[in-house]
């Protein structure tokens, strides 16, 4: 069966996974605040391949978080992504950053809700179920006191917006699972694989990221 590159750069999270029929084989990754990503990225495409001792001729798909998430980082591993696929003509993957993220949790009952910090109070969100469907869409917003108030039942939070959203939102039902920051490569395996299976592919010449907000540049006033 087919192995596949999973790449996640959407945060400060530089992760690489190798996969093979949708379980993660080897995973490399590194968080760091100044976001090493450029530095990092084909290093570890290379480690997970020498590892196994895989070439880049092994590789079915490579699959790549598509959004939302830090612009730079989107940018960074779409283009590895999609330079990869051209040169070998394999076809590529978009996995949802939110759903992976989301998936890290287990749960029987209530809902997950990811949230990506997009600066200052406001995050990229959506709600999952148990099964990981999305419930509701994704959207950037800025937390409030009231935000998720209409959902009664158990709301496990994800991700690196967790310490500066618990002051607002104290309702019972919200839980935060803070062990749980960054979306991986590791989670990206079973989603990408079976996108595979179902030739869920996206377009490598014209494929864009999930940016949700348009990139801001800001002038110094200096």
């Amino acid at each position: 069966m087919p192995y596949i590159l999973n790449i996640e750069t959407a945060t400060k999270n530089c992760s690489v996974a190798l996969a093979k029929e949708g379980k993660t084989i080897v995973c490399k990754e590194i968080a760091e605040e100044g976001y090493s990503h450029a530095e990092k990225l084909h290093v570890f495409i290379a480690e997970v391949l020498q590892e196994l001792q895989l070439n880049f001729k092994d590789l079915a798909a490579i699959a790549v978080s598509q959004g939302p998430g830090s612009y730079t980082g989107l940018r960074i591993g779409v283009s590895a992504a999609k330079g990869l696929c051209f040169a070998l003509d394999i076809p590529m993957i978009a996995v949802d950053t939110l759903q992976m993220l989301a998936s890290q949790v287990t749960i029987t009952d209530g809902f997950i809700v990811p949230m990506i910090d997009a600066r200052r109070m406001e995050v990229y969100s959506a709600v999952f179920n148990a099964r990981f469907e999305k419930i509701r869409e994704v959207k950037a917003e800025i937390i409030t006191a009231d935000s998720f108030a209409e959902i009664n039942e158990t709301i496990y939070f994800v991700g690196d917006s967790n310490e500066k959203v618990k002051a607002l939102l104290r309702n019972e039902n919200f839980v935060f699972l803070d062990q749980m920051v960054y979306p991986s490569a590791k989670e990206m395996s079973q989603w990408s694989f079976d996108q595979f299976v179902r030739n869920d592919f996206v377009d490598v010449a014209y494929f864009e990221p999930y940016y949700l907000k348009d990139f801001m540049i800001t002038t110094s006033k200096k």
